[in-house]
């Protein structure tokens, strides 16, 4: 790793232990962004919606990385002291059961309603035609990485993997949000 990358990472530490909720929230929301940068380039967008991709950054400021950060702390005080492949399939089920079908309906209505700004019925609509699939799709990716991440990464470290891998996974819901988009009547 350079010196720069290193210093950064240090810098990174520092204020993960000083400021966990604050650095999580930054984090979340730089990446969210990241992720809809690479999301809007790919669905061939001629120039940069500056207005949608600060919405989703303030998505992960404002939601995405606080609800990680107490999230995972109260994982771990459902399961204190619990160890093993046991528990950690026991915190991906209750994850899964849970938070996964709650946060994927709630990008769905927060991308609809305030970053397209569309109205209420509309994307009730909307959701009720996608979130099916796009669950089930959940359903079939995150318990790999909730288990990665509840096996192998440590507490402080779990919102910022998690961050990562959603980044990945804001990309598709950004292009399926934004597939057969509804025409405002």
């Amino acid at each position: 790793m350079s010196d720069i990358a290193q210093e950064a990472w240090r810098k990174y530490l520092i204020q993960l232990q000083a400021h966990p909720l604050r650095t999580k929230a930054i984090t979340a929301g730089c990446l969210a962004g990241c992720s809809d940068l690479i999301a809007q380039k790919i669905s061939g967008v001629k120039r940069l919606q500056l207005r949608r991709l600060l919405l989703i950054m303030l998505y992960g400021f404002a939601y995405s990385g606080p609800f990680g950060h107490f999230l995972h702390k109260v994982m771990d005080i459902i399961f204190r002291g619990k160890k093993g492949s046991k528990t950690v399939a026991k915190k991906v089920l209750l994850e899964q059961l849970t938070s996964s079908p709650w946060n994927n309906f709630f990008f769905m209505m927060y991308y609809g309603l305030v970053v397209e700004g569309r109205p209420w019925g509309l994307v009730g609509s909307k959701v009720r035609k996608d979130y099916p699939n796009i669950q089930l799709t959940a359903w079939k990716f995150w318990p790999i990485v909730g288990w990665i991440n509840y096996q192998y990464m440590p507490l402080q470290f779990r919102v910022l993997f998690h961050s990562f891998v959603a980044s990945c996974w804001a990309i598709f819901l950004n292009l399926k949000a934004r597939s057969g988009a509804i025409k405002a009547a």
